[in-house]
């Protein structure tokens, strides 16, 4: 069972090796449908990007942001890279949050 502090660091793409966006959330579903319902404007509404392809747990908001960090501070191709590494076929990983 998830604790109260678990976050997510996650990856969104509106098709494989198009636009990306990192973020990081304490809700992951939440979120996710926030980003799929286009509730808040800002660049994953304005990019349309609604597919997860990616993401990690963590046990403290302080490590997810630092991870958030890390990743923003990479090359792209090191985001791509990321998402190969488990998702080859960029399957919207969301799917599975919902059922």
């Amino acid at each position: 069972m998830a604790s109260d502090r678990t976050c997510h660091v996650y990856i969104l793409a509106r098709k494989p090796f198009g636009t990306l966006y990192i973020g990081v959330t304490n809700d992951l579903r939440r979120r996710v449908a926030e980003h799929r319902l286009g509730t808040k404007p800002g660049f994953t509404k304005k990019h349309d990007l609604k597919q997860l392809v990616y993401f990690e747990v963590f046990d403290t908001p302080s490590r997810a942001i630092a991870r958030e960090k890390q990743l923003k501070a990479g090359s792209r191709q090191r985001m791509i890279n990321l998402v190969l590494k488990d998702n080859k076929q960029w399957k919207d990983l969301a799917e599975s949050l919902f059922r």
